[in-house]
């Protein structure tokens, strides 16, 4: 080990020795081996649970349409209890978990106390309508546990009226956590994609925060591009770019043949299903490729850096440009935010997250001159005022980089974003302990043109 190494194992030690305890929600996925016999039982827990979604969501729809309310999920329980024991078509309930019926009671719950939310004008978002019935191989199959025991040990999870289920990975990171006490396990959600069976674990995590980032003072603006998937500029001036994996474009190929081979399938035959599967495989490989890139990117920038800064991106509108939806959705702009907002804080840093409309692009890293119009097409920044030539990307990363030390306040302190002010604002939102800076100001040249404009419409 060389003499920078051991500095920095000592360095990472002391830094660790200064942490918080915290607890955390996360979960841990795995993917099932079951045998031909727990497939019938899990494909069983699935139909239950679809059937009781669907068997409540018609009692509340005959309520609404006379009162104007619904049951909740208490409620709907009971009436279930009753109905099963009354009802001699509904024998079959006892093959499977109770809690498949319930879970599905809840989550129907949720979705018409989310209905009514959005009608009252409580809930922002995409327009959300009364929840639908749900069908066979038109929905998804997944159902979920909330009962004991739940465990899991080696290659193996352990599920009520399940039993012991075998997985394709060990499980011993979990399990490690139960075994000293630090992990406790809240539910169990079993969902099939592919053809495969998963199992996530949400658990309640006990974990050891740091006080502050290994490499504390250190900060990074990264920039969110179609061209590359991030680009960004630190603190010591160097720049870091990661190429996306561009997952979609890469298997478009496949997926267009495989789509014409299953739309050329009898409906119902047994070739349609077999190429529904491999059409599905292919969808569910370039996911998983996507995420496996966005999971390496993000980790690495929040273990290096203890100040990440990035843009607030309006996803759902640059998505509705049709020559670039597909390029941003391949990319993955929002998993990439998400991700930043909890590894950022579990390494002891803070994320800054600009303003949304925030010109990063099109201001000059050099003067701060402001352009006007810049056309996607035009990859290389030339500013007119002071003379600099940049590329795009780097540009607006240096630009960010700039608000990690002027005035945008972490979503870790506050959880919101903030814009950027000048330094003649006072901050509105603050919580303790977050520091609020100033943005530097324009240069001089461009406050002489707004005054120099600002007096000619004065003076007529």
């Amino acid at each position: 080990m060389t003499r920078a190494d051991a500095e920095r194992s000592k360095r990472t030690a002391e830094v660790a020795a200064e942490s918080r305890a915290a607890t955390v929600t996360q979960a841990y996925r795995f993917a099932l081996k079951p045998t031909p016999a727990q497939e019938r039982a899990l494909r069983s827990h699935a139909g239950a649970a679809r059937f009781a979604w669907n068997w409540g969501l018609a009692k509340c729809q005959q309520r609404y349409e006379a009162e104007g309310a619904w049951y909740s999920a208490m409620d709907l329980h009971k009436l279930w209890n009753a109905e099963k024991k009354a009802d001699p078509a509904l024998a079959w309930w006892s093959e499977n978990s109770k809690c498949a019926y319930q879970e599905a009671f809840r989550d129907l719950d949720r979705a018409l106390r989310d209905f009514g939310k959005f009608k009252r004008g409580e809930r922002k978002g995409p327009r959300l309508g009364f929840p639908r019935f749900k069908k066979r191989g038109k929905c998804r199959d997944s159902f979920r546990f909330a009962a004991r025991p739940m465990r899991c040990a080696g290659k193996s999870v352990t599920l009520p009226r399940l039993g012991t289920i075998a997985t394709h990975e060990s499980t011993r990171k979990l399990a490690r956590r139960l075994g000293n006490g630090t992990a406790r396990i809240l539910s169990a959600t079993v969902s099939r994609t592919a053809q495969r069976w998963f199992v996530s674990f949400t658990c309640e995590i006990d974990r050891a925060i740091p006080e502050r980032h290994a490499r504390h003072g250190s900060a990074i603006g990264v920039d969110l591009g179609v061209k590359t998937l991030l680009t960004g500029v630190d603190d010591q001036g160097n720049t870091i770019t990661i190429d996306g994996p561009k997952a979609l474009q890469s298997s478009l190929r496949r997926l267009r043949r495989a789509s014409r081979a299953h739309s050329r399938k009898q409906p119902g035959s047994g070739n349609r299903r077999k190429h529904a599967a491999r059409l599905a495989r292919i969808h569910a490989r370039v996911a998983n490729v996507r995420n496996d890139a966005l999971h390496k990117a993000t980790t690495d920038l929040a273990r290096r850096y203890g100040t990440v800064v990035a843009e607030d991106l309006n996803v759902a509108g640059m998505t509705r440009n049709r020559r670039l939806a597909r390029a941003i959705s391949d990319q993955g702009f929002g998993r990439a935010r998400r991700m930043l907002g909890y590894k950022t804080g579990w390494n002891g840093g803070i994320l800054i997250v600009a303003d949304r409309w925030y010109p990063s692009s099109k201001t000059c890293s050099g003067c701060g001159t402001v352009k006007a119009k810049l056309p996607p097409s035009e990859r290389t920044y030339r500013c007119w005022h002071c003379g600099t030539v940049i590329d795009r990307d780097a540009n607006a990363a240096r630009n960010l980089l700039k608000l990690a030390a002027s005035g945008a306040e972490s979503e870790n302190a506050c959880g919101g974003t903030v814009r950027p002010r000048s330094a003649r604002q006072d901050p509105v939102k603050q919580e303790p302990g977050t520091r609020t800076r100033t943005r530097p100001g324009p240069s001089q040249g461009n406050t002489g043109l707004r005054m120099s404009a600002r007096a000619l419409k004065r003076n007529g």
